[in-house]
């Protein structure tokens, strides 16, 4: 290269005016977020926000993660629009768990040269996802680093902050034996198990169809609507997101300030989605390996006192939700049947 004009930083392969446009795109879509507590707009080094009024003793929660390697499935197959809502899911429904109302996020978003219109895809459906969360996108970082990543990768991370009443907090401290599980169906592997399954792919030679990667582009759920509505009507004793680890364990999750206790949960209360029952028998993966790597279509679990299973079932369906009892709290040591899994 001839040096004698001197180098740019675009000579390095970081583009200030691409960056300056998405900024410039994104804007629409990260104001449609805004929450009236918000003291600052985009464009600062860093966003001003007052606590809400609503709450007496407000305490924060906070949560960060990624979508994982199904980025590089978005990546592959050009599926970008949905994984903004995968990374704000992913962290919203960690900060749920607690009884908080998700109340600002922002994001990371890194790649080696920008490519705008794909970036606008990515934090437009970050912004819906905010949107769907009812929390504001107050800022993120977009860092062009050239020569770290592939061409055309990307890496997404997330970070919410919730507000929860003290007095309102929810800990799982209040768990009793007979509490009933009820489950909130999944939208399929929602953002785990990934490596798993592209390895699946890779050894099957398969290159999915649309059909296929429907079903495993299928954006994470966001619970928090349905929950916040239930916990404004009724007592909830514990919540856990059916994240990494599935089932076998993220349940235990919900015992740490419960001692002698266990989940009991009946496998045959709820059906599937099919690209579970394809990802097993395809890859020939064992039912305890499905159990603690996806979440086999139950994305979100509330333990509630039995008493009040039903009236909460009503408000979920009210709230065109499809809740399943999958099973209950029990005493530690109780034995599972033969569709049963027991933890704890």
């Amino acid at each position: 290269m001839n040096l004698s004009k001197g180098l740019t930083y675009r000579d390095a392969g970081v583009d200030i005016d691409a960056g300056d446009e998405l900024v410039r795109r994104i804007g629409p879509a990260a104001k449609a977020t805004r929450r009236p507590e918000l003291l600052s707009g985009l464009g600062g080094f860093a966003a001003l926000a007052r606590l809400p009024e609503k709450y007496a003793e407000p305490v924060l929660v906070t949560g960060t993660d990624g979508v994982g390697t199904k980025l590089k499935l978005a990546i592959d197959h050009d599926r970008h629009d949905t994984v903004g809502q995968d990374l704000v899911a992913m962290c919203v429904n960690d900060v749920l768990v607690t009884g908080a109302e998700p109340f600002l996020f922002l994001d990371y978003y890194a790649t080696g040269a920008l490519n705008v219109d794909v970036a606008e895809r990515v934090i437009t459906g970050i912004a819906r996802g905010c949107e769907l969360a009812g929390c504001a996108l107050v800022g993120g970082e977009t860092a062009e680093m050239p020569g770290f990543y592939q061409a055309g990768d990307y890496d997404l991370a997330g970070f919410c902050i919730g507000v929860v009443e003290r007095s309102a907090i929810i800990d799982g401290s209040r768990l009793a034996a007979g509490d009933v599980l009820i489950g909130l169906p999944s939208s399929g592997p929602h953002s785990n198990g990934y490596s798993l399954i592209r390895r699946l792919l890779e050894l099957q030679g398969v290159t999915p169809d649309a059909g296929l990667l429907d079903a495993l582009m299928a954006p994470t759920r966001i619970y928090a609507r349905t929950v916040l509505t239930v916990l404004e009507r009724h007592p909830v004793h514990a919540m856990a997101h059916i994240t990494g680890g599935g089932i076998l364990e993220n349940l235990p999750r919900i015992f740490a300030t419960s001692e002698g206790l266990a989940a009991l949960v009946d496998l045959d209360t709820w059906a599937r989605p099919e690209v579970f029952a394809w990802l097993q028998q395809a890859g020939n993966i064992d039912e305890d390996e499905m159990l603690r790597t996806f979440n086999c279509g139950i994305g979100f679990v509330l333990a509630v006192p039995a008493d009040q299973a039903d009236a909460i079932e009503a408000t979920l369906k009210e709230l065109d939700e499809a809740p399943v009892r999958i099973g209950r709290i029990v005493e530690a040591g109780t034995k599972a049947g033969p569709s049963e899994r027991v933890v704890g």
